[in-house]
Parts: C-alpha cells; structure tokens; sequence
C-alpha cells in the first residue's frame, strides 16, 4: 500500500488538532511535510501520539494556544499558507518560519483574502518569515485569482470561524480534499456550481480515518510502467478523487493500459485498485490550461519521461512550477540536457521532442524531493548510470520511494 496521500494527510492533522475529541489517523503520510503540520498543531496545544501505524491526536476543541517558540513549517508551503487561515481567527500572535526554500515561496496569495476577512498579517517582502496576529473575522465573498487549493483551504478554514457566510468562487476547479476532509470532520458546506460556501462558528468532532494511497506518489510508478512494454503494475488502496485522477487520464493517453480491480469512498474520498501496463507504443502529448493546474505536482515526472515517447511533450500554462520547492521549469531542463536530451523552455512550460536516448549524468535535485524522485525515473532507461544529488529530499514526500523503486525493478 502506497504512504498515506500528503494532501489529505496535512489536512487531517490540522482538523484533528483543531477538533473536540481524539482522532486515529491510520496510514498517515510518511513524509517529512505533513509531520510539520503535526508539529505546528502540537506546539499550539493539540496532543499526538504515534501507535503502530496509527497516528493519534488529541484536539484542542477549536482554541488554539499561543505557540511558546515559531511554527516550524520546515519546507511545507502547505502547512504555512493552510495554517494561516487557521489561526487567524485565534487569540494570540503566530510565528511561521520554514527551511530556506520556504523563505523564497509566495505567501502574499493568501495574506490578502485574510485581510479582507480582518486578518493581521506580516509577511518578509511577500515571502515567510510570517506572522499573524489572531482576531475576530467576517465573511467574505472571494473569487480566487489563481489556482491554488492552499489559497482556498486557507479562507475555508479562515471562514469556519468567521462571522456569517464565506464563499468561494474558483475560476478553475482544484483539490477539493478540504471540503471533504471538512465534512469528514462534521462542518457543513455547500457547493453550488463553481461557488462554494462556509457557514463560520462551526464546530468539529474526532474521527478514526484511514488516509488512502498517494496519487502525487503514485505518479512516478505509473511513470515508470510506460518505459517498458512488459509492465504489469498494481496499486492497492490508491486514493482517486476525481479531482486528482486527471493523471490517470493522460497516463491512458500516454498509451498505458488501466484497469480499475475496484473502488469506494470513504469519507467523500474515492479509494481503489488499480492496474496498469503499457501497450505497444508511449505516445506524446500536450498539456495546456486547466490540465497543466490540474496535474501541477506529476508534471516534472511526465516531463522527465518525455524524451522516450514518440511525439514528445508539449508543456504550457504552467508557470507555477517556478516557484515551487525549486524552479521546477529550470531544473527539468537543465537535468534533460545534462542527459543529452533536446528540449526548449519557456516561461510557462517547455517542449521536449520525442525518439531521443537519454545518458547517464550528474543530475541537480535542487534539494527538490520531485526533481529528485522524476530524474530516478527518467535514468531507468538510461545508457550508463546516473547519479541524483541531493536524492535524499525524497523524503519529504516519500521516503520510501527508492526501496519501492528497489522492488519494483527487481519483479
């Protein structure tokens, strides 16, 4: 079974901090970011316990303490900019810091909702170190400028303890792992086309919840299946949200062959079994607009494998990826060439031609655990062997991805 889903798994430790009662969270992430979401929630009085594989936590009945010391976010841009909207309704003053890569990631996207609601909020020239500064909110009607399921869950949980109704209207539909994971938790939401609203002085309740597999993760086995024409990959207990499951899509059209063995819903989350082979070709692809948002965390995998399909890889609209835990863009095509693959970058995205060879080289994660974990993908069909620096920024996500990946190349 893959680690718990990241997404979900930074989500539910926040709720379960936040709310009344003890929650057992069974198959948690792994990763080092959603552990920094536990830590955050903990320093501000919530209690976790590590039991087995499940992680207990004790929540604070919706008051939040002052933290004695900062918020260590570590290299979570998700923890930091979700949290945000967290304390903003809370008593006292909140310190956020993060790693040196967290420092130079955008924040002002959410300050500005939360001013609106009455949030005070200090930021370092746009970026962390952050600090806001607890105080009662009122609602907003706010239309997201940008894509960004952060800068959503941030007003929701902002909008939980406002005063009266927040709603939220999205030009392109993303994550919705908030609004079940609020529903799974007791709030009450309601979604009416591309609008979805919040009514504030909502209380939560525990809950005993089992995360369901990455698909961000899962991303670079599927990946790896199309390299090879004798594949046969099965995931168990994969998360499958519709939200999410766009990369299963482009893996079909890709030319993988996907058959789902089974699947239901736990709390508003699709779970299930898939299979997966490759057919006779891997063919190439275009992705654009609201799919390049939709698929913005697998993109530099798809990328690194785009040398071997037969029509290569047409990447736009996708401008989000500089400024991620690295510029995303920039590394993809500097580690492509380093591996003597033709390719054109732009500022959105890039193009990668397809029928080249790829060779082993030094590969530059940029302490980037995607990078890292689309580069490892890549060298599989490589002429020569590749070396990653910086490979062990996996962890952040995944830390057993290379003993997976192990695994899997012995079978």
């Amino acid at each position: 079974m893959l680690p718990g889903d990241k997404s979900i798994s930074h989500r539910y430790a926040m709720l379960a901090g936040f709310a009344e009662g003890t929650s057992r969270l069974m198959n948690f992430s792994t990763g080092e970011d959603p552990h920094s979401s536990l830590g955050c929630m903990q320093a501000m009085g919530a209690k976790v316990e590590t039991v087995g594989r499940t992680i207990e936590v004790t929540g604070t009945a919706g008051v939040l303490a002052q933290p004695v010391g900062n918020l260590d976010c570590g290299n979570s841009g998700s923890t930091m900019r979700m949290l945000a909207g967290l304390v903003a309704a809370q008593a006292g003053l909140y310190r956020f810091v993060g790693d040196e890569s967290l420092t130079v990631r955008p924040m002002e996207r959410i300050r500005k909702p939360l001013e609106q609601m009455g949030a005070r909020i200090e930021l370092t020239e746009g970026h962390a170190p952050m600090t806001v500064r607890g105080t009662p909110l009122t609602a907003i009607d706010f239309e997201t400028p940008i894509a960004s399921a952060q800068v959503k869950t941030a007003v929701l949980f902002a909008g939980l303890q406002a005063k009266g109704t927040t709603s939220i209207a999205e030009q392109v539909r993303t994550r919705d792992h908030s609004e079940h994971a609020l529903r799974a938790f007791g709030a009450r939401l309601e979604r009416k086309g591309d609008r979805l609203s919040i009514v504030g002085g909502q209380k939560l309740r525990a809950i005993d919840a089992t995360v369901p597999g990455d698909m961000s993760s899962a991303a670079f086995f599927l990946c790896a299946s199309l390299l090879f024409e004798d594949s046969n990959l099965v995931l168990d207990a994969l998360g499958m949200n519709p939200t999410r499951a766009a990369l299963l899509d482009v893996i079909s059209a890709m030319g993988g062959v996907i058959k789902v063995l089974d699947v239901q819903e736990t709390y508003g989350e699709m779970v299930g079994t898939i299979q997966v082979n490759r057919g006779k070709t891997l063919r190439g692809i275009e992705i654009a607009g609201t799919l390049a948002a939709q698929l913005i965390d697998e993109l530099p995998v798809i990328a690194a494998i785009a040398p071997y399909t037969d029509g290569g890889v047409r990447i736009r609209d996708a401008k989000e990826l500089r400024v991620k835990e690295s510029d995303r863009i920039a590394l993809v095509v500097k580690n492509l060439r380093t591996m003597g693959a033709e390719v054109t970058e732009h500022e959105d995205g890039m193009d990668i031609p397809g029928g080249q060879k790829l060779r082993g080289g030094v590969i530059d994660s940029g302490l980037d655990h995607r990078i890292a974990m689309a580069f490892s993908i890549a060298a599989l069909r490589a002429e020569g062997e590749t070396e990653i620096r910086g490979a062990e920024a996996a962890s952040v996500s995944f830390p057993e991805f290379y003993t997976w990946l192990d695994e899997l190349a012995i079978r």
